[in-house]
């Protein structure tokens, strides 16, 4: 050990791990064995311009200790550490500890812009989510491409200037004009009489909840350019459809989050009617005095509008315009009606396009319901993310319930493919556990593949065996697990649209299907996955995930090589520390601690047998 030492994932220096309620108490300890340090001060800082120096105290022993009260709000706060020294010509000076890379152990340095700071986050509320919710394993459905329902295939109120595939095996492809815009939408005909048909499938599988992609009346098939909040699309079926679909899935446990998409909406839509569909005079775009014009923000009308990510078929709302805000989640809006339904919570399409108070807003109506979900669409660190220039409120309280995990995927891909070694898989996490609420950390919507992802199975070149490696990941990591549709049949494709073809129904990969069976079994037959701790344990060549309470236990090891792995008790390391000893764990493991290429080993049972 260094003569300065400290480590924010041991709770010998810093106490509790992790992020803390407002008005907590984090108790701070530095371990400092050097003659020449005299003092040692902690720094605490923020966004807002908050500045703390602390001298920490000490007793005579080489630990510099303080116990800090966070009572100033919540919020994403910074640390570090100065300490002072005299040297032996009685010259002061000054050295700073801070992080290496995220947290744990960090390094001493010579200067003040060589630091890097810790994190601890400040949050308002815990985020107690339904056990259905908890519990649940997902299934995201891209509505087109599940299942026809109707007889012979028929598809539903087929769109205007679209074409329908001859066979469900086309593979997906675009019709573009000499812009590179999308000149006719295509379309296989997937509908709600479908999803409702393939119920027991779900069920078989072990599916408890249902994702869907956007589900409103739009021109694309993937419904992000929502043409009317208000109304299904035809396509898909009715609204008495829809009913009987929601009353099905419920019957059979199945719960439902919506996709909602209130950053932008499409060109041709009831609001900006680009095109006159809903009138020669209504909508933003004909007409500066209809009461969507302040929807939008005009640079020259009519032409040159702010449009999603400059995608002009997508113009953006201005989420700050008080008559919007009360159309989504007014008394009266959009939320209100499809919550009346009975769906059970709502994924924010592009949460960081969204302000915090838009969200919150959609939150206070949410919370007016029992046992309603709210998540967010966020792709990194929600805990510290920054967008146009603000830091954002996610998972500080009464905004989002939880966020998708793209971290896990990211991850579980550089592991299996990269060669990224399992130590660098377990700080990322750790980092992410310690940043995140542990009720929101819980609340992860985990997943290895979505509609914006190439296949999984693509990505990891067709290898079936690492597939089902990346299905464990994806149930053991805390969160709650969503299988993209398809994942579990070997689907595979690039980016959109090969990623969403039409599930092949008579060629389903029974290897694929039962490695996911698999882990959804394991998952449901060990609560203990879902509510337990979460600890990594790592070798040079394997990645251990434990998850325990105070009596039982499921340890699962991954070889993601494409050679035998053979585990040594002495080999294994962890970042915090493990529940048992050395012993008890060598016990656990016995004689089977070998693990084929690409392949797991798989333990449980009592924890202190």
């Amino acid at each position: 050990m260094t003569a300065v030492y400290f480590n924010s994932w041991l709770e010998e220096y810093k106490t509790p791990f992790g992020a803390i309620l407002v008005n907590d108490f984090v108790s701070f300890k530095i371990k400092v064995e050097d003659d020449y340090v005299t003092g040692v001060t902690l720094v605490v800082a923020n966004d807002a311009g908050l500045r703390h120096t602390i001298p920490m105290e000490n007793y005579g022993t080489n630990i510099y200790a303080f116990d800090y009260f966070f009572n100033e709000g919540k919020g994403v706060y910074f640390y570090y550490f100065e300490l002072h020294y005299l040297d032996a010509n009685n010259a002061q000076y000054k050295r700073y500890y801070g992080a290496i890379t995220g947290g744990g152990a960090g390094r001493l340095v010579d200067h003040i812009d060589e630091i890097q700071t810790y994190q601890i986050t400040c949050y308002e509320k815990t985020e107690v989510t339904p056990n259905w919710y908890r519990e649940g394993v997902f299934y995201q459905i891209f509505p087109d491409r599940f299942y026809n329902g109707n007889e012979t295939n028929v598809v539903n109120n087929p769109k205007p200037n679209t074409f329908i595939y001859g066979n469900q095996h086309d593979n997906p492809m675009y019709i573009k004009d000499e812009n590179g815009d999308i000149s006719r939408w295509d379309f296989f005909g997937g509908n709600f009489k479908g999803i409702k048909e393939k119920i027991p499938y779900l069920k078989e599988l072990g599916i408890t909840g249902i994702y869907f992609n956007p589900i409103f009346e739009a021109r694309s098939n993937h419904r992000y350019d929502t043409s009317d909040y208000l109304t299904i699309d035809p396509i898909l079926g009715t609204e008495q459809e829809f009913a009987a679909l929601l009353q099905e899935l419920h019957q059979h446990d199945i719960h439902v989050i919506l996709d909602g998409v209130f950053s932008h909406v499409g060109r041709n839509s009831i609001y900006f009617n680009y095109d006159g569909a809903y009138g020669k005079t209504n909508g933003a775009y004909r007409n500066i005095h209809s009461r969507y014009y302040p929807w939008f923000t005009f640079t020259r009308y009519p032409e040159e509008y702010r449009s999603w990510w400059g995608v002009k078929d997508l113009p953006e709302i201005n989420k700050d315009n008080s008559e919007f805000q009360q159309f989504i989640y007014g008394n009266t809006g959009v939320l209100q009606k499809w919550n009346a339904f009975g769906v059970d919570g709502w994924r924010l399409d592009v949460a960081d396009e969204l302000p915090d108070e838009f969200i919150a807003g959609i939150r206070q109506n949410l919370d007016q319901f029992e046992d309603k979900v709210l998540l967010g669409e966020v792709w990194e660190d929600a805990s510290n993310k920054i967008s146009y220039g603000k830091r954002r409120q996610y998972i500080l309280g009464n905004h989002l319930h939880g966020v998708m995990n793209y971290p896990l995927r990211e991850q579980a891909l550089a592991f299996l493919t990269a060669g990224c070694l399992p130590e660098v898989i377990a700080r990322h996490f750790t980092t992410l556990q310690e940043n995140y609420p542990r009720d929101i950390f819980y609340n992860s919507f985990n997943n290895i593949g979505t509609h914006d992802t190439e296949r999984i199975l693509t990505q990891l070149n067709g290898d079936t065996r690492k597939l089902a490696l990346a299905f464990g990941l994806l149930h053991l990591f805390p969160g709650v697990p969503c299988i993209y549709y398809g994942d579990e049949a070997g689907l595979t494709g690039g980016k959109d649209p090969e990623n969403r073809k039409f599930f092949p129904w008579d060629q389903i990969d029974q290897n694929c299907y039962e490695a996911c069976h698999k882990w959804i079994t394991l998952r449901k037959d060990n609560p203990v996955i879902a509510k337990g701790e979460f600890l990594l344990l790592y070798t040079q060549r394997v990645l251990g995930v434990l998850r325990y309470d105070a009596e039982d236990f499921v340890l699962v090891f991954f070889n993601p090589s494409n050679g035998i792995q053979v585990i040594t008790i002495e080999e294994i390391q962890t970042l915090r520390p493990l529940p048992i000893t050395k012993e008890q764990l060598k016990a656990i493991i016995g004689r089977s601690n070998t693990i084929q290429e690409s392949g797991t080993l798989t333990f449980s049972g009592k924890l202190f047998d």
